[in-house]
């Protein structure tokens, strides 16, 4: 989970199916087609699954009650337990790098409140994702099953160390910053495979990684301000 910048604030860390009692289910679709338009498309993400995507996912239920009305502005949203869901071009930026094509198995670090996770469910066949908050870890499960979702793992534990026994993976995707980028997510990446990640202490670029022949070409991608990984593996060496 996560909280970015991108020169004004960006951030990281879901959504589904009915509308809520915070407002009408058409006005909320509305607010949804206006940020997938100036907020995500007009700055530059143009893959066509991911904005259908970001339209079809309801943000409003990923956010508590009191916070709905804001659901589709252009910021990150508190979700409790100190954390917060990261702004909407974030999270369609960091899917779009992952060059999703449908059949993927897919790791994210970071659940949060889940929207990130039903984002990329809609995307491809199997998500495997990690909070080390346990309610959260908890009410996420609970809200994705809630609205249909049948192909979301959900985990409590440290995301430093991944999820081996079900690796490797097709694609990984961060919404917490460690210092160094962690080894068990490489070891746990395909050939081939991608993964989105923050990286740095105070000063934090949003890189992708790509694997081949066993190692990691790496290209920057934004500055950005993440909540730092936290966890016993993140202490680790590089």
């Amino acid at each position: 989970m996560v909280f970015p910048m991108f020169f004004f604030l960006l951030v990281n860390c879901t959504e589904g199916k009915k509308g809520s009692e915070a407002g009408p289910k058409g006005e909320f679709k509305t607010m949804r087609e206006k940020m997938v338009e100036t907020q995500i498309k007009a700055r530059g993400v143009k893959d066509p699954r991911v904005l259908s995507a970001m339209l079809k996912v309801e943000r409003h239920l990923f956010v508590p009650k009191e916070y709905q009305t804001s659901a589709y502005a252009d910021q990150p949203l508190p979700i409790g337990e100190g954390q917060t869901i990261s702004q909407p071009y974030i999270v369609a930026l960091m899917t779009e790098l992952l060059e999703l094509k449908g059949g993927e198995k897919v790791l994210e670090i970071g659940t949060g409140s889940g929207y990130q996770a039903a984002i990329l469910a809609e995307l491809v066949k199997e998500v495997y994702t990690i909070e080390i908050v346990e309610p959260l870890a908890s009410s996420a499960k609970n809200r994705l099953l809630e609205l249909g979702y049948q192909n979301i793992n959900v985990k409590a534990g440290d995301g430093y160390l991944g999820w081996p026994e079900v690796g490797p993976f097709d694609a990984i995707i961060v919404t917490a910053a460690p210092d160094h980028i962690p080894k068990p997510l490489i070891d746990q990446l395909k050939e081939g495979g991608r993964m989105v990640i923050p990286v740095g202490a105070y000063s934090q670029e949003l890189k992708k990684i790509i694997k081949r022949s066993g190692k990691i070409e790496t290209a920057d991608i934004i500055p950005v301000i993440f909540v730092p990984m936290t966890g016993k593996g993140v202490k680790q060496k590089k």
